[in-house]
This record gives structure tokens, sequence and C-alpha cells, in this order.
């Protein structure tokens, strides 16, 4: 049983690779649904699989999407495992989950299993949001944070499949006792036997409880040259088209004094930290954070800046490390959208945080926009291409050659989020207005990056659809614009149902049969202050009972 020569090329490269005998223990396949370069730039995925790897009875081995689909450690297919656990981040990856199923001899629909075959799961944020367009293809799925769900489900499976000797596959006889034992675990949603009591979700109330860093190092990968970190996890600003800020709440932060013994294990490995999450910026001892890790040593990366408030000290720390690049991410050129979506940031604020990264001498400035946010018009259009305009002169004035780049992307409404109820912009707008922008800017020297419209489409339906989805999933034949559009026409299915339309905040949505921890109330009056332009203030640090989560 050998490796293919891309596999070994791969473990010949890596650090911290987890390599156990099979004998006598549950073996876990822990699956990311893309390539293997950028899922090991996925701290999440790393988590977990340190995580099952840490139980002495479990071995789990990475599978990734494309080549043969066999196990990077020991090159084992994927019917050797007990289990298959997806770990799924974006909407479009459901089309290669789907492929990687029906590679293997596991039936792709969970009905179809029997006892012979791998029990089949998934989490990550797609699956916390909505996970109903893959639910007929999976036997459970967690809903919530790994570190909260994984202990309890490996007591299920101790339980239910014991131990195992090499030459044994699936869960041997025990699918039916396992999924009932599952099924009643706080945060675990087994389709199969769901009752109709949502399932609430699971989430860490001290982040400092469990380390979120990188267990193996690659150069193979996006973020190869450094040893992540997570710093925060969740939002307190509450951007009403983000599900990170709703669906990962409370904002929480992790101890000065571990984030530096984290380092301090990195550091080992890597001159380079990487500081994740979803609002680094806003953890209250980050400057102390920065001068600290300097002085050990480190150089320094930050996955996100927000634009208020933007740290000096920070911007400094990167420019000492080498950084080249900042990015930021205004959402909307207009101060009109940018109050409806509760970004919480005037143009004075973009205005001031470009002339400091200006001041600091950094080489080239990213910034991230949506376009088709609601309500959305061509003034508001006209509004981001003078904004990027002035912010492109303010920059060379600064420093001559400094390059700016605008990342489109167009607008998704996300369950959970106060945005959940709204349509998307037709493809047609979006298209125009992505083609008013590029024709405005890249003249003027400003470089437009942007997500593929049609796909984003798809990502839409799949966002806000319902289980029947699985159908036109299960029919797709390659992962082709073409295909897909015929796979809906053939299940007579039609994305503007999903996409077109404003829900009523009545209508019963896919994904009710799950519970996020924030009131649904609290949505839907989220949703009227954007209507009214009205802004909401960021959560506070300590519990506040607002939104219910806390």
């Amino acid at each position: 049983m050998g490796w293919d020569k891309a596999a070994r090329r791969r473990l010949s490269k890596e650090q911290g690779t987890i390599f156990k005998d099979w004998g006598g223990r549950i073996p876990i396949a822990l699956i990311y649904p893309n390539t293997y370069y950028i899922g090991m730039s996925n701290l999440g995925f790393q988590t977990i699989y340190g995580l099952l790897n840490s139980y002495d009875d479990i071995v789990c081995e990475r599978v990734f999407w494309g080549g043969d689909k066999k196990s990077i450690e020991s090159g084992r297919p994927l019917d050797d495992f007990a289990v298959l656990a997806f770990s799924i981040s974006y909407e479009l990856d459901y089309f290669n989950v789907v492929e990687i199923l029906t590679s293997s001899a596991t039936p792709l629909v969970a009905a179809d299993r029997n006892d012979a075959h791998p029990l089949v799961i998934a989490g990550g944020p797609c699956i916390i949001a909505n996970p109903e367009p893959l639910s007929p293809f999976f036997d459970c799925f967690a809903i919530g944070e790994g570190e909260a769900i994984l202990p309890a489900m490996i007591e299920a499976l101790r339980g239910e499949v014991g131990e195992c000797g090499e030459s044994e596959k699936g869960i041997w006889g025990k699918r039916d006792e396992l999924l009932r034992a599952l099924s009643s675990l706080p945060g675990v949603y087994v389709p199969s036997l769901h009752d109709g009591k949502p399932i609430s979700r699971q989430w860490v109330r001290n982040i400092d409880d469990f380390a979120t860093t990188s267990v193996i190092l690659t150069s193979q990968t996006e973020l190869g040259d450094m040893y992540l970190i997570e710093v925060t996890r969740g939002c307190q600003w509450g951007c009403r088209f983000c599900l990170a800020g709703f669906l990962f709440r409370p904002f929480r932060f992790r101890s000065l004094s571990n984030l530096l013994s984290q380092a301090e294990r990195g550091l080992k490995y890597k001159k380079r930290v990487g500081l994740l999450g979803a609002a680094v910026s806003d953890h209250p001892e980050l400057d102390e954070l920065v001068d600290r890790l300097r002085h050990m040593g480190a150089e320094l990366s930050v996955s996100s800046l927000r634009i208020r408030p933007l740290s000096r000290a920070v911007l400094r720390g990167l420019v000492e490390s080498g950084t080249e690049t900042v990015s930021l991410a205004p959402e909307a050129g207009s101060e009109r959208l940018r109050q409806i979506i509760n970004k919480g940031v005037a143009e004075r604020d973009i205005i001031e945080a470009v002339d400091e990264v200006g001041g600091q001498g950094l080489r080239q400035l990213k910034l991230y926009f949506m376009i088709g946010l609601p309500t959305e018009t061509e003034d508001d259009i006209e509004e981001l291409i003078k904004l990027a305009i002035g912010l492109k002169e303010r920059l060379t004035r600064r420093r001559a050659g400094t390059h700016l780049t605008l990342t489109i992307e167009p607008f998704v409404p996300k369950a959970g989020t106060p945005f959940q109820w709204l349509p998307m912009t037709s493809a047609e707008i979006l298209s125009h207005r992505l083609a008013t922008l590029r024709n405005s800017l890249e003249p003027k020297g400003i470089a437009v990056r942007s997500e593929s419209v049609a796909w984003a489409i798809v990502q839409g339906v799949l966002s806000r659809g319902d289980r029947r989805l699985a159908q036109a999933l299960a029919r797709m034949e390659g992962k082709s614009l073409s295909s897909w559009r015929r796979a809906l026409e053939e299940c007579s299915l039609d994305a503007d149902f999903y996409i077109g339309r404003e829900i009523p905040v009545d209508e019963r949505l896919p994904w009710a049969n799950l519970d996020s921890g924030v009131d649904t109330g609290y949505l839907e009056r989220e949703l009227e202050r954007a209507r009214l332009g009205e802004e909401t203030p960021p959560c506070p640090l300590v519990e506040c009972h607002k939104c219910g989560v806390c």
C-alpha cells in the first residue's frame, strides 16, 4: 500500500505530520474538499487534525480533493476508514464533496448505506449556517465549533465502534445505534432522525483552553512561510452581511500570555508569525502583543486589519517585518451603504487609514469592496469610483509607485445574518457594474480583481438552498456552469427562487432547524435598522444579552 509520488513529495516537505499505527484505533479520514494548497492554509482544518490525533485511540489522516483521493499519511483509500469527516468552508466546494464521495465505494446518499460503510459527517462555517443542500449525503453534521462538539462525539464512537482491527472497515454493524447516540448530543444534527427541535450551535466559552495554531508546517501552501496563531474568534461589529459576525458570536480573544506562549513554540520552526482572526484589530492588548513579538524576534503577518481602529503599532510591526502589502475592507464606496450594512466606518476613517498606510511606506494597498449590496444604485458605484481615485492620488503623493488594488465580490445573502431574507442583485446588473468599475479605474492605474459573477450566483443558490438542491448536486457531470444549469433544469429547480426574491420574514427558512443562538427577532430588527440606515454599536466585551447568544 504505497503513496503516490505527489503525496511523497508533500510529506517530505512537511514538519509536524502525525503518523500512527492503525492497530486498535478508530481510523478517521479528515477531508478538505479542495486542493492541498488551499486546505493546508486553513487553520480550522489543521486544528481538528491535531485535536483528533490527540486521542490515543484515534488515528486521523488527511484527504484532499483531486488526485487519487487517498490519505496523505498512509496512502489508504477512503473505504478503509471508519469515519469520513469533511471540513467545509465554501459553498462551491459542495461539488467537490459529491465528487469525493462518488469516487469511493460509499453510497452518495446516506439512506443507501449499510453497516459496512463508514460514517460520513461534516462541519465548518457552511454547515453551521445551512447544511440542507448536503443533508441527504451526510449521516450527521457538527453544528458549531469542533472543540466544543468533538469530545462527546468521540465518546459515542468509542461506545459503538470500539477497537478496530487492521482489516476491518465501516462501522461494523452499529450504524443505527451510533446514529441514535449521536443524535442525542448537543450540536449534532442527524437529518434522518431529526425530530424538528432546533439544533443549538455549540461554542467554546474560553478559547485559551484550546490551542489553535499550525499543526503541520509546509512550504506547499499559501501561508507556508509562517506559523499561524488564532488571536480572536468571532467579531463584535455586527456587519449585517457577515456570517462570521453572527454565527461565531460572541467575540472572544486569547490572553496575552497564551498568545506569547504559542508564539514562543512557533518561533522554533518559523521566523514569521501569522496572527489570524476575523477581528484581530479588536484584541484589547494588540499593540503590546505586537511589541512583545517583535522583541522576541518574530516577523509578523496579520490576516485582517479594521479601518477603525487601525493600530499604528501593528502597521509599524508589519513594515519592520518586511511586509509590503496591507489589506483593508471598506466594503462599500458610499457613506449611505456603509450605514446600511453597519460597517461602522466613515469616509474620513478610510482616508485616515490610507494616509497611515501610505505614511509607513508600504508598496501596495488592497481594498475589499462588495457590489450588489441591498439598495445599491449606480450613484453608489460612482461614489466608489470617486473614493478609489481619490485614495490612489493620496497614496501617490505619499510615495510614487504605490499600487492600489480593489478586490470586488458580489454580495451573497448568508443564512443566519440580518440580510438572509434579501435577494441577490441580478447577474446582468452585477456584470454591468463590475464593467463600469474596470473601465473607470484601470485607466487610472488602479487594478481591479473580481470573482466570477456567474459562480457567485451559484454560491447564493447554495447558501440559501434547501435539500432539493441535493438532487442537482448529485446529477452534476463535472464542475461547470453548464452542468449546474442543466442539473437544475432536470430537477425542475429555479435558481431565481433561491436568490432572486426577498423571502418574507414569516416564511419558514430551510435552516430553521438550526439555532445559532442569535434570536430571529434580533435579526429582524437589524434588517429594519438597515432599511432605515441606522447603525448598531459593536458588541461590548462583557455579556449584553441583546442578541441572545450571551
